[in-house]
């Protein structure tokens, strides 16, 4: 065996810090071991001129902790691990370094695992977005209240970075120019038989430093255009409730779209020279969401200006090479834009969208739409407004959803009109998750366990998992499965208690919802069927209980004011539940602070029940639900998003489906009331009260009286309980109960637990990348 991956750590150690592995700082271990892993792969990565190549357009790669995955997928574990041991150092001595929070949620971490996945089978994908300088917040809490803290995720280094200062591009705004400096990571297949790129764009000033400012005496310019260009990548999501938030999102978009277009078209010029014919049999451009979508018009105007390529060609070609992933069937998170808004930060693109407009008017009169009330529903530039899934869906070959419903819901309503002028663009292509990080590395203990019973070919090939479901019924087998969930509890709980200073049983069962925070997510329901659950131990309505701990993890975004009032109000149940001796040794709460892809690493592997309880027709898939099932959790949930082929797939009687579907809320829209319910049902009325009788303290805020009239009275734009909450409560509440009773027969329901795990071959990342390099990129 080649050892010199192990001789190259001890080599960098010395020659970059003097030091032998014993006396290494954990942060000078972790940059010696990335650097000579580093060292082992080719200089010259990711060039595959001879193939097709997708690029994959995100404002998120939610990547999370690199080092251990990457070592996994090099082949270079077995002598990690040795190296450590040789030296007495637990390998997971870097849990706690590097957790690249570049995204929000579930948007970012598929792009994540499509990038593991296509190099692992061969597919040239190659990611760009924005190398942010703090991506998502750091979260504490003070007095139960979320604090945001700056993440910089890079102030251990950035040791898998290559900085490519030759491929520099140079972005015009309006009012500012800025240089946007490429920062290059391997993105390293299974085997490593494939190494593809995430090229991450970080805007610097057009001057290092400003002399002839300097020299003038004019230092706060200087500092201001310097600190002006670098906050265009300095955080992920601004908060954009104001003007100027806004035009800082616009940038960023435009920012890293007109990069990327910008560094393929040079990579095609170099190839073709002046030629554009072959480009879109070169490059196929992926939109993860809307927010790249400004790509569009980007390369249009790229290929008619630098190019003098005529703007019908120009479109020609870009409606040849782009395809629009869609992710939300909520007509508010459909990316818009103040017209004037954004002609007053990009004008030069602007001036292609209204061209790509008429050209729309232009098809719209061909399909016999020729009135402008016909028109409007379709319209990119409708009034003040730009919309920017509408421009993805007339230029994009292809829009997809991503999962089954979510996509059957973007033909028949929320995108019904446009299903219908081009119904053949539309497919689905249910998410996925890899199963390297979310198994083989997160749950080492069952990652064995299936290699023992079927061997390791489930690692590049998630549907052998089946191959398991011979042993549903051998007793000693369950038994196996469930002695590895006690273990990961057991390693849950430890780590809870060393984060968080809190004590959770083992033995209690796991029900966990980690997530990001949103209403339609309903954490609130969640926490209210707790709340109900509570008073049920106390009056001695519930007599049997199996203990449970309610475990919770998500960030709210800073803006969100009504999230960050959910989170307050579950740490205020947590508080009164951990306080009541007549409890607390059956029923916990805990809120985990600061959920990441690391943190989740931890919570997935242990639980024992995974809350998926958005309201029917408001999730697009989910991934969490998947990492869940892989691992071996039943899923408590709604029928929506992929819980709906989760149970397809593992079986409605090894799941625990509650509450109202899609058919069943479009049929009480109109007469739905929420009022009525909480008068007449006392449990549900006791709970929700709980947010202005004085049971909780809100520390003077009024958030639990603004999320009391949320559900009862409604909002400028909202009416009462628009998530239906009080509607699925008491199915909730029941499903709860359902599952603890069950949890009573350890051997059944450790059964329905190994089904799941079975079954979840479908959930791979793999399986869907591969869909969309056959039937969308060719």
């Amino acid at each position: 065996m080649d050892n010199s991956f192990k001789t190259n750590v001890g080599l960098i150690l010395d020659l970059d810090y003097g030091k032998s592995i014993k006396d290494a700082s954990d942060i000078e271990l972790y940059n010696a071991v990335s650097k000579a892993a580093m060292r082992t792969i080719d200089k010259d990565w990711g060039l595959y001129s001879s193939r097709k190549k997708v690029c994959y357009l995100s404002m998120e790669f939610l990547i999370g902790r690199m080092i251990y995955s990457n070592l996994y997928n090099m082949g270079l574990m077995k002598q990690f691990t040795e190296l450590m041991s040789e030296n007495g150092i637990d390998i997971r001595i870097f849990e706690d370094i590097e957790d690249a929070a570049l995204g929000n949620g579930g948007l970012g971490r598929l792009a994540a695992c499509f990038l593991d996945s296509a190099a692992t089978h061969g597919i040239v994908l190659n990611g760009y977005g924005i190398r942010y300088k703090y991506g998502l917040f750091k979260q504490e809490f003070e007095e139960g209240f979320q604090k945001e803290l700056p993440d910089d995720w890079q102030r251990f280094g950035d040791p898998w970075s290559v900085r490519r200062d030759e491929d520099t591009v140079r972005i015009d705004f309006k009012d500012q120019s800025v240089l946007a400096v490429p920062y290059d990571m391997p993105v390293i297949g299974y085997g490593s038989k494939t190494i593809n790129t995430l090229r991450l764009w970080q805007a610097e000033p057009t001057k290092a430093f400003d002399f002839e400012l300097f020299n003038n005496q004019q230092y706060d310019k200087s500092v201001k255009n310097r600190s002006e260009a670098e906050a265009i990548s300095s955080l992920l999501y601004p908060n954009d409730n104001t003007n100027k938030g806004k035009k800082l999102r616009i940038k960023q978009e435009y920012f890293f779209t007109s990069a990327s277009l910008q560094d393929v078209v040079r990579k095609y010029k170099k190839k073709h020279g002046d030629d554009f014919s072959k480009f879109s049999g070169e490059y196929v451009f992926q939109l993860n969401d809307t927010h790249p979508v400004l790509a569009i018009p980007e390369l249009i105007r790229l290929l008619v200006e630098n190019e003098g390529i005529s703007f019908a060609k120009a479109l020609r070609i870009a409606k040849d090479s782009f395809a629009y992933t869609n992710h939300t069937v909520m007509a508010e998170a459909l990316e818009k834009w103040d017209a004037s808004l954004l002609r007053s930060v990009v004008p030069n693109v602007y001036k292609y969208i209204v061209l790509i407009n008429k050209a729309l008017i232009d098809e719209l009169k061909s399909f016999n739409i020729v009135t402008t009330e016909e028109q409007r529903k379709y319209l990119i530039i409708d009034g003040k407004v730009v919309h920017m899934a509408r421009m993805a869906i007339f230029v994009g070959f292809s829009t997809n959803g991503v999962a089954w419903l979510h996509t059957e819901i973007l033909k028949s309503d929320a995108l019904a009109e446009w299903y219908q002028l081009y119904p053949g663009r539309f497919n689905n292509k249910t998410n996925g998750i890899t199963q390297r990080r979310w198994l083989a590395l997160a749950n080492m203990e069952l990652a064995g366990f299936i290699t023992d019973k079927v061997g390791d070919s489930w690692i590049a090939d998630l549907n052998v998992l089946k191959k398991l479901e011979k042993f549903a019924d051998d007793k000693d087998v369950i038994k196996q499965f469930s002695d590895i969930k006690q273990v990961k509890k057991r390693q849950l709980a430890d780590y809870i208690y060393k984060h968080e200073g809190i004590r959770v049983n083992p033995d209690f069962i796991f029900d966990i919802q980690i997530k990001r925070l949103h209403e339609y997510k309903r954490q609130l329901l969640n926490a209210f069927s707790i709340l109900d659950i509570y008073y049920g131990l106390k009056d001695g309505r519930i007599k049997e209980f199996n203990p449970t701990a309610f475990i919770f993890g998500a960030k709210a975004a800073p803006g969100y004011y009504r999230a960050k009032g959910i989170i307050k109000y579950i740490n205020e149940i947590a508080k009164m539940i951990a306080a009541d001796p007549e409890v607390n040794d059956k029923l916990q709460v805990v809120f985990v602070t600061n959920y990441n892809v690391s943190y989740a690493e931890k919570l997935t592997p242990a639980a024992d029940v995974s809350e998926q309880i958005s309201t029917a027709g408001t999730e697009a898939s989910g991934t969490g639900n998947m990492k869940f099932m892989l691992n071996g959790a039943v899923t408590l949930g709604t029928y929506d998003g992929a819980n709906v082929e989760i149970v397809e797939q593992a079986g409605m009687e090894n799941n625990y489906i509650f509450g109202a579907r899609v058919e069943d809320i479009e049929k009480v829209k109109g007469t739905y009331d929420p009022v009525k319910i909480y008068k007449s049902n006392p449990r549900i009325k006791k709970v929700i009260d709980t947010l202005v009788d004085g049971t909780f303290d809100d520390g003077g805020t009024g958030m639990f009286k603004e999320l009391y009239d949320s559900l009862l009275v409604g909002a400028s734009w909202h009416k009462p309980d628009h998530y239906y909450i009080l509607l699925d409560f008491i199915s909730c509440c029941d499903a709860k109960l359902m599952v603890n009773k069950d949890y009573s027969d350890q051997m059944s329901f450790r059964r329905k637990c190994f089904i799941n795990t079975v079954n979840a071959g479908k959930f791979s990342s793999d399986r869907t990348i591969r869909d969309y390099a056959l039937q969308i990129w060719n």
